[in-house]
């Protein structure tokens, strides 16, 4: 008997699954408050150099001119007329108030004592607080790697800590790991020490990110997986949309930091009511802890000719060793045979694509002609019908299709908006959208297709694996963007080639669509006649985790 005729006997999709799927929706709503924070703590809002200084020296003394006038004379100005942001007048040039010189020519210095900012739309941002701009520019969007990166390692820790200590202990030091080092954040004094405690906050979302997902799924029967994985993956569009909301109430990036983290306290009260997972139970020996857990999912779910003596011991046991066959196998087994080394290589492409172009674009919410509140929140709101199209259309046309689609479009969309006027800031906004809902149908086809792809034995090992690599390339996303210093339109050409590449590689794959899913390695090292059926259970059912942002 395997754990699958068990939930069969306790309803694997009743009350106790949602019940668990509204235990888990407040701290997966968190996770994109967190992974795409950076868009607005580190915001860098329109700045010039600091001219309070020269009054020390008596050069504007009893002259009679405004601070307008004043500005004028100290900072040169950009052709649409704005003082530049990073450099000043090696001297006042009073000769711009009376005749209209070029200014061009004129000597210029690094700005000497500081910056002045527009706090019309932030009260403050880290770049504010520690003057990350111009020469020091780069250091908001590292803000952002060193984040990903600590997600990253946290994906390979917590996944060992999952198997070892369980579903639920795992949540609850994820819960205080993020909840401790999330506030911590907000009261750093010195960039160094928020960056720690960002990589640090990073490192435990991810064990939410994971047990979440391994918690929502082990406790619902195969059928009804895809439908488990829609609705908890719209848990982080709705996270996404209250972000832009957060960020326009909350002006100060300490306050919003904490804003967006203090949840994760009424997440840590309800933990309580999480069960462990019963799969894991049994797997490690626990049969009277797994045996008190099904009896209390039967009890809820209304199986009230669930026979509890019919499963003993003895039977949990057999349940035991079965579970325990499947956990054999290594990461090395991925690589170890042609085939499979052939498909890991692929998946890592297209996962590092997928990866890098979602956060590529929802990293970059700004050129479009609306203020960044707005196109982040259309940005997550036109992940919703993205997700419910993706849902339909991979029973339709396939997976292979519909992930090589999106990742082409999505790469369309980006070309289409390098050669498009900034003018017609409309049109670009319209594109860009469409690009953020491919992005985001891309992201929730490769968890199914994933799943679907590598066999059951290393099913799991699979999907760590692609997620770690998929980590590596939102770490490097931000950076990507900071090429836009070199060549404007760069960063978009190399996201675009990425979703392209990416695209074309997924095309290689295989198709699984109504097809028996390989259970060993020598099913895909060796396969046989296709076993096609028109309701396969396991294919349409194992729409593991149809969105991960942390993502993601």
């Amino acid at each position: 008997m395997k754990f699958e005729s068990i939930l069969e006997e306790i309803d694997g999709f009743g009350p106790f699954q949602f019940a668990i799927i509204a235990l888990l929706c407040t701290p997966r709503i968190v996770l994109p408050c967190h992974f795409l924070l950076n868009n607005f703590i580190a915001a860098v809002p329109p700045h010039h150099c600091d001219i309070s200084t020269l009054d020390e020296g008596g050069l504007f003394r009893n002259s009679g001119i405004t601070q307008e006038q004043r500005l004028t004379v100290s900072v040169p100005t950009r052709e649409n007329g704005d003082p530049k942001s990073c450099e000043m007048f090696a001297e006042p040039q009073f000769q711009l108030l009376s005749n209209s010189s070029n200014s061009s020519d004129l000597q210029t210095v690094q700005c000497q004592s500081g910056w002045v900012y527009d706090n019309s739309t932030f009260t403050s941002t880290v770049a504010t607080e520690w003057d990350l701009v111009c020469d020091r520019k780069s250091l908001t969007k590292t803000t952002s790697t060193i984040f990903f990166f600590g997600v990253m390692l946290g994906a390979v820790a917590f996944g060992f800590l999952c198997d070892k200590y369980g579903r639920k202990k795992t949540l609850l030091a994820s819960y205080i790991m993020s909840m401790f080092f999330g506030f911590s954040s907000a009261f750093a004094n010195h960039y160094p020490l928020f960056a720690v405690l960002r990589f640090l906050t990073g490192f435990g979302l991810t064990g939410i990110t994971i047990n979440s997902i391994v918690l929502s799924i082990e406790w619902v029967d195969v059928s009804h997986r895809s439908f488990i994985g829609v609705i908890g993956s719209l848990a982080w569009s709705v996270g996404n949309m209250l972000l832009a909301g957060f960020a326009y109430l909350v002006n100060d990036w300490r306050s919003l930091i904490m804003t967006v983290t203090a949840p994760l306290g009424f997440a840590i009260l309800t933990w309580w009511w999480i069960p462990e997972s019963a799969r894991w139970l049994l797997a490690n020996g626990k049969m009277e802890e797994a045996q008190y857990y099904l009896d209390r999912c039967a009890k809820i779910n209304k199986r009230k000719n669930f026979n509890s003596s019919k499963f003993k011991i003895e039977t949990l046991a057999n349940i035991q060793v079965l579970e325990k066959q499947d956990r054999n196998y290594s990461y090395l087994d991925l690589i170890k045979t042609p085939k499979m080394r052939q498909l890991s290589l692929m998946m890592a492409i297209v996962w590092y694509g997928v990866a890098s172009t979602y956060y590529g674009i929802s990293l970059n919410i700004s050129g479009f002609g609306l203020n960044m509140y707005l196109t982040h929140f259309i940005y997550a709101a036109i992940e919703v019908p993205a997700k419910l199209m993706v849902y339909f259309l991979l029973n339709i046309i396939g997976r292979r299709k519909c992930q090589a689609g999106t990742l082409l479009l999505t790469g369309t969309c980006i070309i289409i908006n390098i050669f498009v006027p900034k003018d017609l800031w409309h049109l670009r906004a319209a594109v860009a959208i469409l690009g953020k809902g491919l992005s985001e149908a891309s992201v929730t086809t490769i968890f199914l297709y994933t799943t679907e792809l590598y066999p059951t034995v290393v099913r799991q090992n699979g999907l760590g694996y692609s997620s770690c690599i998929s980590r590596l390339g939102v770490s490097i996303a931000p950076l990507i963007l900071l090429l836009e210093d070199v060549w404007t339109v760069l960063p978009q050409i190399i996201i675009c080639a990425m979703a392209i590449i990416s695209g074309l590689v997924s095309l290689l794959l295989p198709e699984t669509l109504n097809v028996r899913l390989p259970e060993t390695i020598d099913d895909r090292e060796k396969p046989s006649r296709k076993d096609v059926s028109s309701h396969s259970v396991e294919s349409s059912g194992v729409f593991l985790e149809s969105k991960n942002t942390a993502d993601t």
